[in-house]
């Protein structure tokens, strides 16, 4: 088999909205009526980037990582969780290439913030902003992200050794 250097890895989460706390995407605290329901800071955007790098370089999931049956991570903020799976990637021989990731939300509006998290997002990973992109989409009011229930992220990356 041939020496591989490059890996794809693609990543996926979703949280419930509810009232009683922060709404934090790509590490930004963003002005909203609801936020996240999770562990940590639920950080759906984050977590999806983790869950794909961790994927890419076939070290299982952010859940077998980060346990939300440990106190460790009781509120803690992905941010750190991000570092932590960069440094676990790093030690491996395995950096980012690029990610592309998509925030779907029927509210609030994103766009005012997404250059503030993919700043947030390339300085946990060690890379400049231009490896990143960040988007985000609604569902028309269609499914629980189009009733303001939730919100879904996705993530896909290329890492490389």
């Amino acid at each position: 088999m041939p020496d591989i250097q490059n890996r794809i890895g693609f990543g996926y989460d979703v949280h419930e909205l509810v009232k009683g706390r922060s709404l934090v995407l790509g590490g930004v605290e963003i002005p909203y009526s609801h936020g996240l329901l999770g562990h940590s800071d639920a950080d759906v955007l984050t977590h999806a980037l983790c869950d794909a790098l961790l994927g890419a370089a076939a070290f299982g999931d952010i859940g077998t990582h980060f346990p939300d049956s440990d106190s460790r991570y009781a509120g803690i903020s992905s941010i750190i969780l991000l570092q932590e799976v960069i440094g676990k990637l790093a030690g491996a021989g395995w950096a980012l290439v690029n990610a592309d990731l998509t925030i779907v939300a029927q509210a609030p509006r994103m766009a005012p913030y997404l250059p503030e998290m993919k700043a947030r997002l390339s300085e946990a990973c060690k890379v400049e902003t231009a490896r990143l992109n960040i988007k985000a989409t609604t569902t028309e009011g269609l499914g629980f992200t189009g009733t303001g229930r939730g919100i879904v992220a996705y993530s896909v990356v290329l890492i490389g050794s």
